[in-house]
């Protein structure tokens, strides 16, 4: 059996799915290599399989460290809008053999996972300060 070119590949999920872009592939691939070598160095063990759940804060981190305040805008562009998303380009991986699961596994383990707006707008959002009138001086501070 002859290898799978990786490129093929996921041309031919990109034909058969075209929500998303190539890109949403590639960081969702790096963002569970990063996910499964943060748990490794955190458990000081060998790598080992991430439940959707794990996968879902390892890509959040991954994401807001790769495109800082873009983070938001990339994914939108390469149409990854909630977690659920993530969970199909997983599935999509999976059932193209680019990527395994365990039988256990399955798209409901991305349900609920966190709100895009949030987890990747509201990092870089100021953070909210006591505004008084001028003259007075907010009851936080001291008089």
């Amino acid at each position: 059996m002859q290898p799978k070119d990786v490129d093929q590949v996921l041309e031919e999920i990109v034909r058969k799915d075209p929500r998303y872009k190539r890109e949403a592939y590639l960081l969702v691939r790096e963002a569970l290599d990063y996910t499964q070598t943060t748990i490794s160095k955190q458990e000081r063990r060998s790598v080992r399989h991430v439940t959707g759940q794990e996968l879902l804060a390892g890509f959040r981190a991954y994401v807001l460290q790769q495109f800082g305040p873009l983070a938001l805008t990339v994914l939108h562009e390469w149409g990854i809008y909630r977690c659920e998303d993530v969970g199909e380009i997983v599935f999509n991986l999976v059932e193209a053999g680019l990527l395994a699961c365990t039988p256990t596994d399955s798209r409901e383990d991305f349900r609920g996972g966190y709100d895009f707006e949030e987890a990747f707008n509201k990092p870089f959002l100021p953070s909210k300060k006591l505004v008084s009138p001028p003259g007075q001086v907010p009851e936080s501070q001291p008089h």
